[in-house]
């Protein structure tokens, strides 16, 4: 018996091998954006090689192929978002936690754009400082947050959306490292002073940048380079009301970073929300929050569908997930360690040492399945790894063609 991995039946790996290369010829793609292209169009496919694992028992074969590991490929996050759960799950605190969202107005997406690197940094900066600050105010809390921050910069229909989602602990170590402060239950900090907060933060870091010459302007925003429209501009900015939205605490401490996992590998768009593509357009599902969370549906040409999906490609080497306060890698073992000593939590040294599982520990946990077994007798497996582009050489001939056929499907 032959097993070759099943795939979904529509793929964004499949759109862009079929509609790519014309979209590249078409249509300027950045580096990073190419390497995307490439990345995914070759996911677990014979062109970055394999392995072939085989039962001496009973004959039965494995055929797999390598993964891109591109962290903007659907296939390719469940290993790294269970190790990165594992190891936030041993920096659990035993308190409330809560979701909060930082969004930036519609109309600075077009400069966004066109500064990436440099505006989501700022996005980073503008909402810590907010909830560390408002966290300090004795006034408020009156001790330091914990909190993990992750970028996502779509909407559900892949339109440009960035935004920040922050888990943040519900209290804070105090200012001298005696007591946990705890909040109100169900109650973190107030939205309006959160939103307002973060606004001025934002609009001086980009004033600040403005003054610098650090900002690029094209297209639409090409006017915006004279100080007098800028300024003209950024003062509406301060008249708009800024989206910043918290959700009701988690359930418990461990579902806090199983919830948050589902965002920090997330990509734009999943291979199981895609239905069907064809030369006329791309059909997949999506939620509308604006009518009561219904799932609908949608078509994209090829070209548009490429378009969006490459607007949430990072810059290289960007990280979009971050930790902040009793988060940040310099507290976690000196103030971390003190909040969950009061708390009763144990030492990091009585954490379990789940972030030390290797990946098949970790698939074995995740799936259910032991991937060294036979799972038709069970047997142990053999793994022969064959190179990029090459037949598997312990497949049989018939087994071949099935491959080149899964390959090019």
């Amino acid at each position: 018996m032959v097993q070759i991995k099943s795939r979904s039946p529509v793929e964004i790996a499949d759109i862009l091998r079929a509609h790519g290369a014309a979209y590249r010829a078409a249509h300027p793609v950045s580096p990073a954006q190419g390497r995307v292209m490439t990345n995914l169009s070759q996911c677990r496919t014979a062109a970055l090689g394999g392995h072939v694992d085989t039962c001496g028992r009973c004959g039965f074969i494995r055929i797999s192929y390598n993964s891109c590991r591109d962290r903007h490929c659907p296939k390719c996050q469940a290993a790294d978002r269970e190790a990165w759960i594992d190891t936030r799950l041993e920096r659990i605190l035993p308190v409330e936690y809560f979701h909060v969202v930082f969004t930036l107005p519609e109309q600075l997406q077009s400069l966004v754009l066109q500064n990436q690197r440099l505006l989501y940094d700022l996005l980073f900066k503008a909402a810590a400082e907010t909830l560390l600050q408002l966290g300090r105010d004795p006034k408020r809390l009156g001790g330091q947050l914990g909190f993990t921050a992750v970028l996502h910069t779509w909407g559900q229909k892949l339109l440009f959306h960035p935004h920040l989602h922050c888990v943040v602990t519900g209290g804070g170590l105090s200012l001298d490292g005696t007591r946990w402060v705890a909040a109100r239950e169900g109650y973190l900090l107030p939205v309006k002073v959160l939103s307002r907060l973060f606004r001025g933060k934002f609009l001086s870091g980009l004033r600040d940048a403005f003054g610098d010459g650090k900002l690029k302007f094209q297209g639409s925003t090409t006017n915006l380079a004279e100080a007098y429209h800028f300024g003209k501009w950024l003062r509406s900015l301060y008249r708009r009301d800024w989206v910043v939205y918290a959700k009701p605490p988690f359930g418990g401490p461990e579902q806090v970073y199983r919830y948050l996992g589902r965002y920090t590998h997330r990509v734009a768009i999943s291979n199981s929300r895609l239905v069907s593509f064809n030369d006329a357009g791309v059909r997949f599902r999506y939620k509308d929050y604006a009518d009561e969370d219904r799932i609908k549906e949608m078509v994209l040409s090829p070209d548009e569908f490429i378009r969006r999906f490459l607007l949430h490609v990072l810059p290289k080497g960007f990280v979009r997930i971050r930790h902040y306060g009793l988060l940040a890698s310099r507290n976690v073992p000196t103030k971390l360690a003190r909040a969950r000593e009061i708390l009763g939590g144990g030492t990091a040294d009585e954490a379990s040492p789940r972030s030390a599982r290797n990946w098949l520990e970790r698939l074995l946990a995740w799936v259910g399945e032991d991937f060294t077994r036979c799972p038709q007798c069970h047997g142990p497996l053999q793994r022969q790894s064959f190179e990029r582009h090459q037949r598997p050489k312990s497949a049989s001939r018939g087994t071949a063609r099935l491959v080149a056929r899964w390959d090019t499907s």
